[in-house]
C-alpha cells in the first residue's frame, strides 16, 4: 500500500534533510499523473545518513526486484556505501537519491527547490524548472509527458 503520509511523517520526525522529486512534486505543482512511489534525494552527511536509516528502518525497507531471500540490511553504512537506492517498505516504494541526473547532488537538489507544507509539514520539493532538468536528463517517455505537463503549468501560472 502507498501511504506517502508515513513516510513524510517518519523523515521529518527525524529530522531528515531532503528533497522531494518526481511525481509527488510534480503532483504538488498541480500535475494530475498518478505516482505510485516517493522519490527524494538526500543529504549524505554521516548524521543525515544516520537519521535516513533511523527514519525508514521501522517501515521494513528493503531492496525491489530482488529476490525477497536476498539479504539486505538496512543502516547507516549500507547507505554511505551506496548511492541510490530502490527500496519497497511497508508505506509503498521509496526511492533514495544521492545523485539525480541533469540536477546533481543535494546541494543542488536543495537550490533548486521551494518549501512547502504536506501532510501538515514543512518539506522541500523540486521547482518546476528542477523538475524540468531532472526530466530532461532522464528522457524516459513519462518524462517527457511531464515536460508536456511542466509547460502548461507554466503558462497557467503565468496567466493566472
Amino acid at each position: 500500500m502507498f501511504a506517502p503520509r508515513r513516510v513524510v511523517e517518519a523523515l521529518g520526525d527525524a529530522q531528515v534533510a531532503y528533497v522531494v522529486l518526481g511525481g509527488i512534486a510534480m503532483t504538488l505543482h498541480g500535475s494530475t499523473r498518478a505516482t505510485f512511489d516517493f522519490d527524494l534525494c538526500y543529504e549524505r552527511s554521516r548524521e543525515n545518513l544516520r537519521r535516513l536509516a533511523q527514519a525508514l528502518g521501522p517501515l521494513k525497507p528493503r531492496l525491489r526486484d530482488f529476490p525477497p531471500e536476498l539479504s539486505f540490511f538496512f543502516d547507516e553504512q549500507t547507505l554511505r556505501s551506496g548511492l541510490n537506492f530502490t527500496l519497497r517498505c511497508d508505506a509503498g516504494d521509496v526511492d533514495l537519491l544521492g545523485e539525480v541526473p541533469g540536477l546533481g547532488q543535494y546541494p543542488e537538489a536543495l537550490e533548486a527547490s521551494m518549501e512547502v507544507t504536506l501532510f501538515e509539514r514543512p518539506v522541500r520539493i523540486l521547482t518546476l524548472d528542477g523538475l524540468e532538468r531532472c526530466k530532461r536528463a532522464a528522457g524516459r517517455a513519462k518524462d517527457l509527458l511531464d515536460l508536456e505537463t511542466i509547460s502548461v503549468l507554466r503558462r497557467e501560472f503565468d496567466e493566472g
